[in-house]
């Protein structure tokens, strides 16, 4: 099967700190990958490295097939862990932004996931709540028909029902001939959903491979691991 991502002796240097160390990492069409960690581990700035929005300090980054940069930022689509719309938008000014910027963008998959989310289209920004936010930007990201899918955080801080709602979306709105790659310390609420996890920590694979063989060799849960690795 062929690779969407592949990196290779990735390093990322702040100052006299790394962030990231030598990682080689490999991910299939089709996978859903967990990029699991503490704050700190390095995975937003590999997720960053990724989407174009830093630069590696050593090493060789390619989505399908080719380095980061204006192609491979045309077939990734990106969910920040944090807002990224304007305050002053209604849904709908986010949807006619999202409708003229992206040429794989998806009107009428984005109107069933806010009918799915119970959000409307009048619905001003500022009035959002947290968990409402979230719900907006994964239908936003999800309405691409992007290559690959790279997630940050996407349930972190929202109340369990809002949770429940955005992991249904990411599971009835996955695409099979796409990737997706989700961040997130929330293990336990996620591991479900992941065909891969890598572990990172300090800015190091600590552990990586298939989430069901990891289990049936370790005899846990992926949380379990998680909480073995990172002493939790």
């Amino acid at each position: 099967m062929k690779n969407i991502v592949e990196i290779n002796g990735l390093t990322k240097n702040y100052f006299n700190k790394k962030a990231l160390k030598d990682i080689n990492l490999k991910i299939e069409e089709g996978k859903v990958v967990g990029i699991l960690g503490p704050n700190g581990s390095g995975k937003t700035t590999l997720i960053k490295i990724l989407t174009g929005l830093l630069r590696e300090t050593k090493g060789e980054v390619f989505i399908d097939g080719h380095r980061v940069g204006v192609y491979t930022k045309s077939i990734v689509s990106y969910l920040p862990d944090r807002n990224f719309l304007y305050n002053w938008m209604t849904i709908r000014d986010a949807f006619e932004f999202f409708k003229d910027f992206y040429q794989d963008f998806d009107e009428e998959k984005f109107k069933d996931l806010l009918d799915f989310m119970k959000l409307k289209m009048d619905m001003k920004i500022t009035t959002l709540s947290k968990g409402m936010h979230e719900k907006l930007n994964l239908s936003l990201v999800l309405s691409r028909n992007a290559k690959l899918y790279v997630l940050d955080e996407p349930i972190a801080g929202v109340d369990p029902v809002a949770r429940d709602q955005i992991l249904d979306a990411i599971i009835n709105n996955y695409n099979r001939n796409s990737s997706m790659l989700i961040t997130t310390h929330l293990v336990r609420d996620m591991e479900n959903i992941f065909d891969e996890v890598v572990f990172l920590k300090e800015g190091e694979i600590a552990l990586m491979g298939n989430a069901e063989a990891l289990r049936e060799e370790r005899g846990k849960h992926i949380d379990d691991i998680y909480k073995e690795i990172f002493g939790e």
